[in-house]
């Protein structure tokens, strides 16, 4: 088992607490979290990376390791290794060019840069062009394959991204999928995404759906 975790709860002030179902993740496996917005996908995904500890027996394991019995500086640096993480804000630094920006996830593991992978991840993501960019000159789309290989420059275990198609047209949010798919499959690395976005189930073989936890009351 690569990744699982077991009664999981939040609690959240002036809101009902969020409990999401036990989850099992294979090496290599595609795993969707699906639900409409605010039922707290978001915060389950925080919580599978080491983000935010879980509430009573709530365990995450990692390689059958319980992450949070780790100290935060071992969590951090097994999360810096061996997870890759594509945002809702893609977080690219505004000071540095895109290569920069990419070789960060390396410095942020304690890890050796390695170039020749940069410059693999560059050309595979036609890149290679705009390197030496800041982000505010890149489009909307390579600041999102920028991100993509950000989150798997260090050939992360498990690649994990929040609503990485919500706000992209068909063909775009199509085209992120391939590469998300692509990069996951060319290092061995499990899928985890949380969205909303219904159009990319045909991804995952795995998909774990989440309910509103604010239902519409029917009128009388």
């Amino acid at each position: 088992m690569l990744l699982s975790s077991t009664h999981i709860s939040i609690a959240r002030r002036g809101s009902p607490e969020l409990h999401f179902p036990d989850l099992d993740i294979q090496p290599g496996q595609r795993t969707l979290l699906l639900g409409p917005s605010g039922c707290g996908k978001t915060t389950w995904l925080s919580v599978l990376a080491g983000l935010l500890a879980p509430q009573g027996r709530g365990k995450v394991s990692f390689e059958g390791r319980d992450i949070y019995a780790l100290s935060p500086r071992a969590r951090d640096h097994l999360r810096g290794r061996h997870f890759g993480f594509v945002f809702q804000t893609l977080h690219l630094l505004p000071t540095l060019d895109l290569r920069s920006n990419i070789a960060l996830a390396a410095d942020m593991a304690g890890a050796a840069r390695d170039e020749a992978r940069i410059d693999r991840l560059l050309q595979t993501l036609d890149l290679s062009q705009k390197a030496r960019r800041k982000p505010d000159a890149l489009s909307q789309g390579e600041q999102q394959r920028a991100a993509i290989a950000r989150a798997v420059l260090n050939g992360p275990k498990i690649i994990m991204a929040d609503e990485p198609t919500s706000a992209l047209d068909d063909a775009n949010a199509e085209a992120v999928m391939n590469l998300l798919g692509k990069q996951a499959q060319e290092t061995g690395a499990a899928l985890l995404i949380a969205t909303h976005d219904n159009r990319i189930t045909h991804h995952f073989e795995n998909i774990v759906r989440l309910e509103d936890p604010h239902p519409a009351k029917e009128a009388a």
